[in-house]
């Protein structure tokens, strides 16, 4: 009776797996034959390299080069200001809370990766962005360091989760030995949990960049949508916000509309890169410990 179960469940969970497939690739070749107008159309050159988009103009141009650009800008930003925050609270709770309440408090901060996208960017819009426009003298709080700041809160629960576990393996393994020769608890954590997790701490911090640069609605209410060049103090527009902006305007079958099928395929390839590192880096890492 037991084989019996175990066979059903295992049939259920291959099934699943492959659906889950199957439907990832037709994605993908989807996206990839309505690309495919655009890249036999327009020179590689032109728009990997070139510096503006305008598709409705007279002489249209397509370049997805600001678009690339202010992804990255503003992803990085995000997780430039995330990870240090997301690791501390991590170390604070395994080693200065009780575990009881360090689970209560991760229960709260997991809370806020279930909160919608768009209640983020409405909360940016009213108060971040006011708040940089009154601060910095900015003629409009729209910005990259908008988004940037934005986007941090928002990854702020997938690095402190994945570190919070890592750390509390760690503990689990060196942690006791460390205090019975007498290690203090700060020399501990600086010099063997931060090590012990450091693989960790890269893996999560690069899967919070993956979750950043597909981030559409919250993002675009906050960063200007401008298809310029970013600049920190200045406008932008991403990938998503420029898919989600003209996707609903573009002629059906026209250039602009595989130009937009072609962003987000390069969208899939950045993220699909960052993946593979991900997996390297924690492949290379469990080989050490």
């Amino acid at each position: 009776m037991k084989d019996c179960k175990e066979s059903i469940f295992r049939i259920i969970i291959t099934i699943g797996t492959l659906l889950s497939s199957i439907l990832v690739l037709l994605v993908f070749f989807y996206i990839f034959k309505e690309s495919m107008t655009f890249f036999k159309e327009i020179k590689f050159t032109e728009y990997i390299f070139g510096d503006s988009w305008s598709p409705l103009s007279p002489r249209p141009k397509y370049s997805f080069l600001p678009m690339i650009l202010s992804t990255l800008y503003v992803s990085f930003l995000a997780i430039a200001i995330a990870t240090p925050l997301s690791v501390g609270c991590a170390l604070f709770l395994s080693f200065h809370v009780n575990k009881k309440h360090s689970k209560i408090i991760l229960s709260f901060i997991d809370m806020i990766a279930g909160v919608p996208s768009v209640i983020f960017g409405f909360m940016g819009l009213v108060i971040l962005v006011k708040f940089l426009e009154r601060n910095l003298d900015m003629v409009t709080g729209e910005s990259v360091l908008a988004g940037g700041l934005l986007l941090c809160v928002m990854l702020f629960p997938y690095i402190v989760t994945g570190c919070a576990e890592t750390f509390e393996k760690g503990k689990e393994k060196y942690y006791t030995a460390s205090e019975s020769l007498g290690v203090s608890k700060w020399y501990a954590m600086r010099k063997i949990m931060l090590p012990f997790a450091l693989n960790s701490i890269f893996v999560n911090m690069l899967l919070a960049f993956s979750r950043a640069i597909g981030e559409t609605m919250a993002v675009m209410m906050v960063t200007g949508n401008s298809p310029i060049f970013p600049k920190l103090l200045g406008r932008a527009e991403t990938i998503p916000s420029l898919i989600a902006l003209e996707m609903g305007t573009a002629t059906y079958k026209s250039i602009h509309y595989s130009s937009l099928y072609a962003a987000g395929l390069v969208l899939i390839v950045i993220i699909l890169i960052i993946q593979l590192i991900a997996h390297k880096i924690n492949k290379i890492g469990s080989r050490r410990f």
